[in-house]
């Protein structure tokens, strides 16, 4: 019988938590074609308008070992810079794990910076063994929230 797994990871970044979160949580369809296209081919809205049960899909390149991603918001305070989503379908979905989630939460920190923090919870199909995947996932979400980050930084008035 598969497990039940996770993993957490931490990202700081000098810009703003809510700056942060909008671009790299709740825009990131948007942001990620334009910032990531080596990884994000496109990205775009399925059903809703960014509120809770909103499903947005992310078709990726060559670069990643599947071909899109569908993910649903079950969560969200977007006051408290905080979301939960939950993989639909892609991103591996039915072939090697039966669920998966993420819970985002980015914080402010004193010097006007923030910290973003990532709890990824899975369940693995019976049989399946995790090897490397797990850094690599750390190291995706690294490489989303340094783009936003990049982003923000060239352009400070966006997203205020």
């Amino acid at each position: 019988m598969a497990s039940t797994n996770s993993w957490t990871h931490e990202i700081e970044s000098p810009v703003a938590a809510s700056r942060l979160f909008r671009a790299g949580v709740m825009d990131w369809h948007t942001l990620a074609p334009k910032l990531a296209p080596q990884i994000v081919a496109s990205a775009h809205p399925v059903e809703g308008e960014g509120g809770i049960g909103s499903v947005r899909q992310f078709n990726f390149t060559s670069a990643m070992p599947f071909n899109l991603m569908k993910e649903r918001l079950e969560f969200i305070d977007a006051d408290k810079c905080e979301c939960k989503s939950t993989i639909i379908e892609g991103g591996g979905i039915g072939t090697e794990i039966e669920t998966a989630t993420s819970h985002i939460k980015v914080e402010p920190t004193a010097n006007g910076g923030s910290v973003v923090k990532v709890e990824s919870t899975y369940k693995l199909l019976p049989g399946v063994e995790v090897k490397d995947e797990i850094t690599k996932a750390k190291d995706s979400v690294t490489a989303i929230f340094k783009a936003a980050e990049a982003y923000l930084i060239a352009n400070p008035d966006a997203y205020n």
